[in-house]
């Protein structure tokens, strides 16, 4: 199940979004690192992560799949959001020096299909970030928050898929330890909730959050366009009558 925009934006807007906005993206402003002068495309619903990125990078942009739909961002001065195909993104290729992707992997129907676009939009030496939820995590069994929702994956199996398309695993972090409800006790002490879950290690996490280089070759080539979708037949009106 693909998470519409529309309740994105609610999810993130609640006292649990704000919380895990707050804990994800501090791994992910550090797995980042520097931005300045870097171009930096944000893939699935990763605005609200983004906002770090504004002022030092060279451009951001934020890439919106249309099954999910698309909000202008960010609030003040021209949208840099485009709705599109992930699979088919609008740009050349090497043209991303880092490309974050939320909300993204977990959801696409083919996801060796999207590492090997992933793989030929970035740069030379160009990193990829993913943040995934963790296949055993409590937030996955969970669909009240959007990490509930798609696919999951484990650490084994996203190691697997970013080295098989080329993508090589550099640091790997663990968020989301508190429990996804909206209770007032998890609201007050997100922190402590935090901290108690890092104590019972990774499997605790909600989350897997993952930087990747991009290697010089392709392990595997792109599939061609007409062997990545299934086309039905064409049907005449008088055919459909008789059947």
């Amino acid at each position: 199940m693909t998470s519409d925009v529309t309740r994105l934006i609610g999810f993130y807007k609640s006292p649990l979004g704000r919380l895990s906005r707050a804990l994800v993206r501090e791994q992910v402003m550090e797995l980042a690192g520097d931005l300045k002068g870097r171009r930096v495309l944000g893939l699935g619903f990763a605005t609200p992560y983004l906002r770090f990125a504004l002022e030092p990078a060279e451009r951001v942009l934020a890439f919106m799949p249309e099954r999910q739909g698309a909000s202008a961002w960010p609030r003040e001065g021209p949208s840099r959001t485009v709705l599109c195909d992930p699979l088919e993104m609008p740009l050349t290729d090497a043209a991303i020096d880092l490309t974050v992707a939320i909300h993204a992997l977990e959801h696409v129907a083919d996801a060796e299909e999207l590492m090997r676009e992933l793989w030929r939009v970035t740069a030379p030496n160009g990193h990829l970030l993913l943040v995934v939820p963790r296949r055993r995590g409590i937030w996955a069994q969970r669909d009240n928050t959007p990490f509930g929702q798609g696919n999951p994956y484990s650490g084994g199996q996203l190691d697997k898929l970013l080295r098989d398309h080329s993508f090589v695993p550099e640091v790997w972090r663990d968020a989301l330890f508190l429990p996804p409800f909206q209770s007032r006790l998890v609201i007050k002490y997100p922190r402590f909730f935090e901290r108690f879950g890092r104590v019972f290690g990774p499997a605790m996490s909600g989350v897997i959050c993952i930087r990747a280089r991009k290697e010089a070759f392709p392990a595997v080539p792109r599939r061609k366009k007409a062997e990545r979708f299934v086309r039905l037949p064409g049907m005449s009106t008088a055919t459909a009558r008789s059947g």
